[in-house]
């Protein structure tokens, strides 16, 4: 098994880089850690479970509310002012391991606040969305332990405050306020596209870390 410091250089290495741009990393090391194989394999089931959770609320909402393509809706977009969850710290050329870690959970925990917009939205599919809450949570959860188990320090970012939704340091913020019915379907949509974007980078890094 490779050292503590070698093993976070080589996610360093490769967690910066944009994802296409990673084929071929080298990080053959860390296919020899079986606790961190663990943790990979498990996270990527997970994920993949809950972006077909979400995918299947993208569809209702398309379906309900006709609202289903980004592009039509930019312009309401930025009236909302609705925001993907920040993660430069996974793509800045100054990455820190803890500062990626911490974004990736602080995100989850930010979209499973934030889901309760779409709970009060489609409350014949609350089921669903209270099981995408908890799911979020515990993989928000699973990321801070591996954290933990890496050694890794918590690093505290400044709360992202956007006109209309708060994607808080620990989750925990204000629902968006919408105007509008039109509004709170349109930023119900936006929610769950933006967490399915967050989710397809999440899922990217775990399957490329898999195969090696």
């Amino acid at each position: 098994m490779c050292s503590l410091s070698r093993m976070l250089a080589l996610l360093g290495a490769l967690l910066w880089a944009p994802w296409r741009a990673l084929h071929g990393a080298p990080l053959a090391e860390l296919s020899g850690d079986q606790d961190f194989q663990l943790f990979l394999h498990k996270n990527l089931e997970f994920t993949r479970k809950i972006r077909v959770d979400v995918a299947t609320l993208q569809s209702v909402v398309c379906t309900t509310f006709q609202l289903c393509r980004k592009e039509e809706l930019v312009l309401v977009q930025q009236d909302l002012g609705i925001a993907q969850a920040p993660l430069e710290q996974c793509h800045s050329r100054a990455f820190r391991t803890e500062g990626c870690f911490s974004q990736i959970r602080d995100g989850l925990r930010a979209y499973h606040s934030s889901l309760a917009a779409v709970l009060e939205l489609l409350p014949g599919h609350a089921s669903l969305v209270e099981t995408l809450q908890l799911d979020a949570a515990n993989l928000s959860s699973n990321i801070q332990q591996q954290m933990e188990d890496l050694g890794l320090a918590t690093v505290t970012y400044p709360t992202v405050t956007y006109p209309t939704v708060t994607y808080p340091t620990g989750g925990r913020g204000p629902l968006p306020a919408f105007s509008s019915r039109f509004h709170h379907q349109v930023g119900g949509f936006f929610i769950l596209a933006n967490f399915q974007e967050f989710l397809q980078t999440a899922y990217r890094a775990l399957r490329h870390l898999a195969r090696l």
